[in-house]
């Protein structure tokens, strides 16, 4: 037979207080001296009661549920600043609730307002256009949006983009690189950003600037524009890519139509995913700390939840990390 489980009733006939100061109690909407917590903190561990979410969310108006929107799963570096997110969540006690939006701008409205209706506050990644998103920035929710936002002040964390693709240019230019190219991803709001920073650093050394474009930040489109690079009539000696697995799926194809990496020509990404290691040759990449870029959304966010007031951009410094995949020209 099925062991019935404890209700609100028992604590309360346990503790020997009423039903209203234990629900207060578990629900945080009133302090009590500290013997009274004590006691119905031992006899709620001593019955086993679980508190029912549903109703819980129904007395505190509450869901202890974070709503994060991100661009593509399967790219790891949103994977990654979804663990760091996870585990801020974890540890304030409360549940992640993840959309995939998955790189289509006609999904992102609905989606997103249905993942308002059901979290506490929301954490957004975005490729809709500043001034498309007037909707999202006026919901009665707390928010944290990922990335720049330069028309109004909106609490936000960001990778320093221009300066992560300078680093990457400068690296390529004390290594004697003459052609440059940039492999960018034009749908993206942060495309901007980066394409400017190697524009930057070419400028100052009065390089020129070889433009190229792909339809999606995937190893695929990588793949699809290696050949019309590499096989054209003035392939570049060196790339920077927009991504690393736009970098990876480049590198794979130049492999596959008999080109030497880096001996034909260094190869570039930003993210430092993990992937990039393992390939041969080890990728040169920017590294965004990704996963560092989802804990501090979750803890601005938490803090927001809390009552603070936050308008700021959290910045998080770009690193160079220098692989196999670029060589020093003659």
């Amino acid at each position: 037979m099925k062991k019935k489980l404890p209700t609100i009733r028992d604590v309360a006939a346990a503790a020997q207080v009423s039903t209203a100061t234990v629900s207060k109690y578990i629900n945080g909407t009133q302090k009590f001296s500290a013997p009274v917590e004590a006691n119905l903190k031992k006899v709620i561990e001593e019955l086993g009661y679980q508190s029912n979410p549903q109703a819980q969310s129904m007395i505190t108006g509450k869901t202890k549920t974070i709503g994060l929107s991100i661009l593509d799963i399967s790219n790891p570096h949103f994977t990654s600043i979804v663990k760091g997110a996870n585990r801020v969540a974890m540890e304030k006690g409360y549940t992640l609730l993840l959309v995939d939006t998955d790189e289509t701008l006609s999904r992102e409205r609905p989606l997103l307002e249905a993942l308002s209706r059901k979290v506490d506050g929301m954490i957004v990644f975005s490729r809709l256009p500043e001034q498309d998103l007037e909707w999202l920035f006026q919901m009665d929710k707390p928010l944290v949006f990922f990335g720049r936002i330069h028309e109004r002040q909106l609490p936000s964390v960001g990778s320093d983009d221009r300066r992560g693709t300078y680093m990457l240019a400068q690296h390529l230019v004390a290594l004697g690189h003459k052609h440059i190219a940039y492999v960018g991803f034009a749908k993206s709001r942060r495309d901007e950003e980066r394409m400017s920073g190697v524009q930057d650093c070419l400028d100052k050394h009065q390089l020129p600037l070889i433009k190229y474009n792909t339809n999606a930040a995937t190893a695929a489109e990588g793949e699809r524009l290696c050949s019309s690079i590499m096989l054209g009539s003035s392939p570049p000696d060196a790339l920077i890519c927009y991504n690393d697995l736009i970098a990876l799926g480049f590198m794979k194809e130049a492999q596959i139509l008999g080109f030497q990496l880096p001996d034909d020509i260094s190869v570039t990404g930003i993210d430092n995913i993990l992937y990039g290691r393992f390939v041969t040759p080890a990728l040169t990449s920017v590294d965004l700390q990704s996963e560092r870029m989802g804990v501090a959304a979750m803890e601005k966010l938490m803090q927001i939840i809390a009552g603070a007031q936050d308008n700021e951009l959290t910045v998080i410094e770009p690193q160079l990390v220098v692989r196999a995949s670029t060589m020093r020209r003659n």
